[in-house]
């Protein structure tokens, strides 16, 4: 049999011929071997192929049936090489690409996006910064961090969340844009000055009755066109403004008081207090006159207005010495409790009770009290054109299904008392009264929460007629049982109360500049004491049980005493309200809504640990930055907390420019008292 040739490949022939001959015989038997294996009486056609004379050229088979060419297309090995060969081209393919593409993006950036790279580069950098001052906060260690400047003019009387320019542009409308609108504002890290004639304001009482005219945003046009009651009770010289005495005035302040306590069923206003009224919630307060009366026959009137950029009756209600926040009935639950005031008092307020269907009256009646009395001074109530009167009439029915009785009607003045029994609103007449709200939507203390539509406070706990609770001042001391709605024992806040007045004590004889100097010291019997109205404007940023206002009024101070609630901590604001005090809930990585320069002391007590013990989406120098703003020139500030938030609140109160002095309190505790001054800066910003 003849031997087939591998064409194309080189064959190495021994030099030794017996090699050559053992191999020549070991290829004949190994072929005979695979004759016989693929012998058959019918051949397949497997078997033809394989054994024609072209398959071995073909297929590249040597005689030992192994392929003697790896380059020969079929063979297992060919395959595989081929795959490497292709998978090394793709590869080189999808470099060559990435590195085109990468070449071309690096262009098109270099030419068209400088723009983006550089501000992209700016809020890397201002995140750094931020960064580092997070650091600075937090280190203990004495080195001076650089002060904040000084906001531009235009910040003198800024109050942020209320720019209604801003809020028109972003598409609120319908009177939304005077709305509180938090949120899309930039923070103003720096410190608001003083207006270039500003003095210190009069102490109390003198300050109730005269004011300086530099101290608000207000011009004398502003002043002699109003015609309003409280309005008109002013007279503007060069510096002061002084409001007249009431009680020499004809229809004046007093008379209108005595008014409304007749209608009521009273002798006169002094017997506001034994007819269970403490509080009062005046809206548009005008000047903060109504409640500068009242004040004297010891109730409490808290004034809400919207926001003014000048003119502002909040800024000179509190000029005055008098609780008031920026606030308004519009579209948003105002963020008290239900059930919290004793009246609700509306002289010419602007509010058109009717518009929305009445939601207006509905939030109305949230805040009021059972038994409590809504006030309303209005020229609709004796109007005699058609459309007025329809007005004057939904007003009135709406009224009677909130369950609410006309009392009397003298002139333009009108008198309502809400229901004390809360099986009237299952009595009512008329077919669609508006419904009470469903436990799901009565929350207790909203936050700026959407009206609603439907009647709160019926499920509340603090379902108390007015009548029936304890007349000031023994409202301040709760009941065993008021205390129960709360989840707290007698014990737990008689111990509270007592704590807090040995607090005062000891906060007051520190309100002296002698802790600021060289030689620090406490004042002692030889140094006169701070007197007793040192300080009007109180703001406690988390009053927990009330504890600290009520401990000051305890003493003596001539001081009322805006209580916060801090919107993460406990929730005491209800029994704060209840106590007979004032206060609000509010998130402090927000502003507070009031104008700058309005209180002569913030306190501080545990606020560090609450706000900052976890992730907030505010730095503990916002929060003094806001602080500052509040603050009157040489106005104090009063921090207690852990040693080492103290000690980080003191780095910052440099970059404020305050004075600060970190004092020991009892040897086994492990907090701190930071008491801190605001200077008086003359200097004006550039």
């Amino acid at each position: 049999m003849s031997r087939h040739l591998n064409r194309g490949v080189s064959i190495r022939i021994p030099e030794r011929n017996n090699d050559w001959r053992d191999s020549q015989s070991k290829d004949k038997t190994e072929k005979e071997g695979f004759d016989r294996r693929f012998s058959s009486p019918h051949p397949s056609p497997l078997r033809s192929l394989l054994l024609s004379d072209n398959s071995n050229s073909k297929l590249g088979i040597t005689e030992n049936g192994l392929p003697s060419d790896p380059y020969i297309i079929g063979t297992p090995r060919t395959r595989h090489k081929l795959i490497l060969f292709f998978l090394k081209f793709s590869l080189v393919f999808v470099v060559i690409l990435a590195l085109a593409g990468s070449f071309w993006w690096t262009i098109s950036i270099s030419t068209a996006s400088r723009g983006h790279i550089y501000h992209g580069y700016r809020r890397l950098h201002e995140q750094l910064v931020s960064d580092l001052l997070d650091i600075g906060e937090i280190s203990y260690a004495p080195t001076r961090l650089k002060e904040l400047e000084f906001c531009y003019k235009e910040f003198e009387n800024y109050v942020p969340c209320f720019n209604v320019s801003d809020n028109l542009a972003l598409g609120f409308s319908d009177g939304n844009e005077f709305d509180r609108q938090c949120g899309h504002e930039l923070r103003q890290d720096c410190l608001s000055l003083s207006p270039p004639n500003y003095k210190i304001p009069l102490r109390w009482p003198t300050g109730r009755d005269i004011i300086w005219v530099a101290n608000v945003k207000l011009t004398a046009q502003e002043v002699l066109s109003s015609g309003s009651l409280t309005k008109r009770m002013m007279m503007l010289d060069e510096e002061q403004i002084s409001f007249r005495s009431v009680s020499h005035m004809f229809d004046g302040v007093e008379d209108y008081s005595h008014q409304i306590a007749e209608m009521i069923g009273l002798r006169n206003e002094s017997n506001f207090i034994q007819a269970g009224v403490r509080t009062i919630l005046d809206i548009d307060c005008g000047y903060g006159s109504f409640g500068a009366h009242l004040f004297q026959n010891q109730l409490l009137t808290m004034c809400i207005a919207s926001y003014e950029p000048s003119g502002s009756q909040v800024q000179l209600t509190l000029e005055r010495g008098f609780p008031a926040m920026v606030a308004s009935f519009n579209s948003k639950q105002l963020p008290y409790p239900s059930l919290s005031f004793d009246m609700l008092h509306c002289a010419r307020c602007g509010i058109d009770w009717d518009r929305k269907d009445g939601i207006l009256m509905i939030e109305a009646d949230r805040l009021l009290r059972p038994g409590g009395y809504f006030v309303w001074t209005s020229t609709l109530t004796n109007a005699r054109d058609k459309d007025s009167q329809e007005r004057w009439k939904f007003i009135q029915s709406f009224a009677e299904n909130l369950c609410w009785d006309m009392m009397s009607q003298q002139d333009e003045t009108v008198v309502w008392k809400k229901t004390s029994e809360k099986t009237c609103y299952g009595s009512r007449k008329n077919t669609s009264p508006p419904p009470l709200c469903g436990r799901g939507y009565d929350v207790e203390t909203p936050y700026y929460r959407e009206l609603q539509n439907c009647i709160g406070g019926t499920h509340s706990s603090r379902w108390i007629s007015v009548e029936k609770r304890q007349t000031w001042p023994s409202r301040d001391q709760l009941n065993k049982k008021e205390l129960e709605n709360f989840g707290l024992q007698s014990d737990e806040f008689a111990e509270d109360s007592e704590s807090w007045r040995a607090s005062v004590r000891n906060y007051w004889s520190l309100l002296s500049p002698l802790i600021f100097s060289d030689h620090p010291k406490r004042p002692g019997d030889e140094d006169p004491p701070p007197p007793y109205n040192m300080l009007r404007n109180v703001l406690d940023m988390n009053s927990h049980f009330g504890g600290f206002n009520s401990a000051l009024l305890h003493a003596g101070k001539s001081v009322w005493v805006m209580n916060v609630v801090p919107l993460d901590g406990p929730n005491y604001l209800p029994l704060i309200l209840d106590r007979g005090y004032v206060g609000v809930m509010h998130d402090w990585c927000e502003a507070f809504p009031t104008y700058p320069r309005t209180y002569d002391l913030v306190h501080a007590a545990g606020l560090l640990s609450l706000e900052f013990a976890r992730q907030r989406s505010c730095k503990m120098l916002d929060l003094f930055i806001e602080i500052d703003r509040l603050l009157r020139p040489e106005g104090w500030i009063i921090i207690r907390d852990t040693a080492p938030l103290v000690e980080s609140a003191r780095a910052l109160t440099t970059r404020l420019k305050w004075d600060a002095r970190v004092v020991e309190m009892d040897s086994d505790s492990d907090q701190r008292l930071l008491i801190c001054q605001k200077p008086f800066f003359k200097k004006q910003a550039n």
